[in-house]
Protein backbone atom coordinates (compact mmCIF):
# COMPACT_ATOMS: atom_id res chain seq x y z
CA UNK A 1 0.00 0.00 0.00
CA UNK A 2 1.30 3.41 -0.92
CA UNK A 3 1.05 6.31 1.51
CA UNK A 4 -2.02 8.48 0.85
CA UNK A 5 -3.41 6.04 -1.74
CA UNK A 6 -7.11 5.31 -2.15
CA UNK A 7 -7.92 1.73 -3.14
CA UNK A 8 -10.97 -0.47 -3.51
CA UNK A 9 -11.84 -3.04 -0.87
CA UNK A 10 -10.31 -6.48 -1.44
CA UNK A 11 -13.70 -8.21 -1.08
CA UNK A 12 -17.37 -7.34 -1.32
CA UNK A 13 -20.80 -8.74 -0.47
CA UNK A 14 -23.67 -8.84 -2.94
CA UNK A 15 -26.47 -7.23 -0.88
CA UNK A 16 -29.33 -9.52 -2.01
CA UNK A 17 -27.62 -12.93 -1.93
CA UNK A 18 -24.70 -12.24 0.44
CA UNK A 19 -22.41 -13.88 -2.12
CA UNK A 20 -18.79 -12.83 -1.54
CA UNK A 21 -16.40 -11.83 -4.30
CA UNK A 22 -12.82 -10.63 -4.34
CA UNK A 23 -9.45 -11.94 -3.24
CA UNK A 24 -8.53 -14.25 -0.35
CA UNK A 25 -11.85 -16.13 -0.58
CA UNK A 26 -12.49 -19.78 0.17
CA UNK A 27 -15.75 -21.41 -1.01
CA UNK A 28 -16.94 -24.86 0.05
CA UNK A 29 -20.16 -26.62 -0.90
CA UNK A 30 -21.45 -29.49 1.21
CA UNK A 31 -23.75 -32.04 -0.39
CA UNK A 32 -25.70 -34.83 1.29
CA UNK A 33 -22.99 -37.30 0.28
CA UNK A 34 -20.48 -35.25 2.33
CA UNK A 35 -22.63 -35.47 5.47
CA UNK A 36 -22.69 -39.20 6.18
CA UNK A 37 -23.30 -39.89 9.86
CA UNK A 38 -24.84 -36.48 10.60
CA UNK A 39 -28.52 -37.44 10.25
CA UNK A 40 -30.10 -40.03 12.55
CA UNK A 41 -32.53 -41.57 10.03
CA UNK A 42 -30.02 -43.59 7.98
CA UNK A 43 -32.70 -45.09 5.71
CA UNK A 44 -34.10 -41.66 4.83
CA UNK A 45 -30.54 -40.46 4.20
CA UNK A 46 -29.86 -43.36 1.81
CA UNK A 47 -33.03 -42.56 -0.18
CA UNK A 48 -31.86 -39.01 -0.90
CA UNK A 49 -29.65 -38.05 -3.85
CA UNK A 50 -26.09 -37.68 -2.48
CA UNK A 51 -25.51 -34.77 -4.89
CA UNK A 52 -28.24 -32.66 -3.22
CA UNK A 53 -26.70 -29.36 -2.14
CA UNK A 54 -27.20 -28.78 1.60
CA UNK A 55 -25.09 -25.69 2.26
CA UNK A 56 -22.45 -23.35 0.88
CA UNK A 57 -19.84 -21.55 2.97
CA UNK A 58 -17.74 -18.63 1.74
CA UNK A 59 -14.95 -17.19 3.88
CA UNK A 60 -12.92 -14.02 3.41
CA UNK A 61 -9.54 -14.72 4.99
CA UNK A 62 -7.29 -11.66 4.56
CA UNK A 63 -4.69 -13.17 6.92
CA UNK A 64 -3.57 -16.79 7.05
CA UNK A 65 -5.47 -19.18 9.28
CA UNK A 66 -3.63 -19.42 12.59
CA UNK A 67 -2.48 -15.79 12.56
CA UNK A 68 -3.00 -14.25 16.03
CA UNK A 69 -4.90 -10.96 16.12
CA UNK A 70 -6.68 -11.29 12.78
CA UNK A 71 -10.33 -11.77 11.90
CA UNK A 72 -12.07 -13.88 9.29
CA UNK A 73 -15.53 -13.23 7.86
CA UNK A 74 -17.91 -15.68 6.26
CA UNK A 75 -21.36 -16.31 4.92
CA UNK A 76 -23.31 -19.55 4.95
CA UNK A 77 -26.35 -20.43 2.86
CA UNK A 78 -28.31 -23.51 3.99
CA UNK A 79 -30.88 -24.84 1.55
CA UNK A 80 -34.37 -25.75 2.80
CA UNK A 81 -34.98 -29.46 3.21
CA UNK A 82 -35.03 -32.40 5.57
CA UNK A 83 -33.68 -35.90 5.96
CA UNK A 84 -36.44 -37.76 7.74
CA UNK A 85 -37.53 -35.42 10.54
CA UNK A 86 -34.20 -33.54 10.74
CA UNK A 87 -33.68 -30.25 8.98
CA UNK A 88 -30.78 -29.63 6.61
CA UNK A 89 -27.92 -28.44 8.80
CA UNK A 90 -24.21 -27.79 8.94
CA UNK A 91 -22.03 -30.58 10.27
CA UNK A 92 -21.08 -28.46 13.28
CA UNK A 93 -17.74 -27.67 14.84
CA UNK A 94 -15.85 -26.41 17.83
CA UNK A 95 -12.68 -24.33 17.67
CA UNK A 96 -9.18 -25.82 17.70
CA UNK A 97 -8.29 -22.92 20.02
CA UNK A 98 -11.23 -23.72 22.30
CA UNK A 99 -11.06 -20.39 24.15
CA UNK A 100 -12.11 -18.43 21.04
CA UNK A 101 -15.61 -17.04 20.49
CA UNK A 102 -17.49 -16.22 17.30
CA UNK A 103 -20.41 -14.09 16.09
CA UNK A 104 -23.27 -15.20 13.81
CA UNK A 105 -26.08 -12.98 12.55
CA UNK A 106 -29.22 -13.74 10.60
CA UNK A 107 -29.70 -12.28 7.13
CA UNK A 108 -32.53 -14.24 5.47
CA UNK A 109 -34.84 -17.11 6.34
CA UNK A 110 -35.43 -18.95 9.61
CA UNK A 111 -33.23 -21.37 11.44
CA UNK A 112 -31.74 -22.52 14.71
CA UNK A 113 -28.25 -22.12 16.07
CA UNK A 114 -27.65 -25.30 18.09
CA UNK A 115 -25.06 -24.94 20.85
CA UNK A 116 -23.38 -27.47 23.13
CA UNK A 117 -20.99 -26.77 26.01
CA UNK A 118 -18.20 -28.99 27.38
CA UNK A 119 -20.68 -30.72 29.73
CA UNK A 120 -22.69 -31.67 26.59
CA UNK A 121 -25.61 -29.45 27.60
CA UNK A 122 -27.48 -28.37 24.46
CA UNK A 123 -29.67 -25.35 23.74
CA UNK A 124 -30.75 -23.48 20.61
CA UNK A 125 -31.32 -19.88 19.54
CA UNK A 126 -33.67 -18.82 16.74
CA UNK A 127 -31.92 -17.27 13.75
CA UNK A 128 -33.92 -14.75 11.73
CA UNK A 129 -33.08 -11.59 9.79
CA UNK A 130 -31.36 -9.19 12.18
CA UNK A 131 -30.71 -11.65 15.02
CA UNK A 132 -27.22 -11.49 16.54
CA UNK A 133 -25.65 -14.52 18.21
CA UNK A 134 -22.53 -14.59 20.36
CA UNK A 135 -21.01 -18.06 20.50
CA UNK A 136 -18.83 -18.19 23.57
CA UNK A 137 -15.56 -20.03 24.07
CA UNK A 138 -15.66 -23.81 24.61
CA UNK A 139 -18.97 -24.09 22.72
CA UNK A 140 -19.64 -26.43 19.80
CA UNK A 141 -22.16 -25.12 17.29
CA UNK A 142 -24.13 -26.00 14.17
CA UNK A 143 -27.03 -24.36 12.31
CA UNK A 144 -30.23 -25.88 10.88
CA UNK A 145 -32.58 -24.31 8.33
CA UNK A 146 -36.10 -24.66 9.80
CA UNK A 147 -37.82 -22.61 7.10
CA UNK A 148 -39.00 -23.06 3.52
CA UNK A 149 -36.45 -20.70 1.89
CA UNK A 150 -32.68 -20.47 2.00
CA UNK A 151 -31.24 -19.57 5.40
CA UNK A 152 -28.42 -17.05 5.08
CA UNK A 153 -26.25 -15.96 7.98
CA UNK A 154 -22.97 -14.16 8.44
CA UNK A 155 -20.10 -15.06 10.76
CA UNK A 156 -16.91 -13.54 12.11
CA UNK A 157 -14.24 -15.40 14.08
CA UNK A 158 -10.60 -14.95 15.16
CA UNK A 159 -8.15 -16.04 12.47
CA UNK A 160 -6.36 -18.28 14.98
CA UNK A 161 -9.54 -20.07 16.20
CA UNK A 162 -9.29 -23.01 13.81
CA UNK A 163 -12.09 -25.51 13.22
CA UNK A 164 -12.44 -28.95 14.82
CA UNK A 165 -14.95 -31.28 13.17
CA UNK A 166 -13.68 -34.67 14.35
CA UNK A 167 -15.16 -34.71 17.86
CA UNK A 168 -18.67 -33.95 16.61
CA UNK A 169 -18.26 -36.48 13.79
CA UNK A 170 -17.44 -39.14 16.41
CA UNK A 171 -19.83 -38.23 19.23
CA UNK A 172 -22.48 -35.97 17.66
CA UNK A 173 -24.49 -33.44 19.62
CA UNK A 174 -26.30 -34.52 22.79
CA UNK A 175 -29.62 -33.41 21.25
CA UNK A 176 -31.25 -33.30 17.82
CA UNK A 177 -33.48 -30.66 16.29
CA UNK A 178 -36.52 -32.38 14.78
CA UNK A 179 -39.52 -31.10 12.87
CA UNK A 180 -42.28 -31.16 15.47
CA UNK A 181 -45.79 -32.43 14.87
CA UNK A 182 -47.21 -28.89 14.58
CA UNK A 183 -44.42 -27.62 12.33
CA UNK A 184 -42.55 -26.20 15.32
CA UNK A 185 -38.97 -27.45 15.75
CA UNK A 186 -38.32 -29.57 18.85
CA UNK A 187 -34.92 -30.01 20.50
CA UNK A 188 -34.86 -33.68 21.62
CA UNK A 189 -32.16 -35.14 23.91
CA UNK A 190 -30.22 -38.10 22.50
CA UNK A 191 -30.29 -41.19 24.73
Amino acid sequence: MNMLSIVNAAASIEPDTWHLSGSDLVTRQMRLGDLSGIFKDVEAYKRRDPQTLVYTVQAYMPVAEGTPGGLHFGTTVIEPGRVGEEYFMTRGHSHAQANRGEYYWGVQGEGMLILMNREREVWAERIKPGSLHYIGAYTSHRVANTGSVRLIFGASWPSDAGHKYDEIARHGFAARLLAGSRGIPDLIAEP
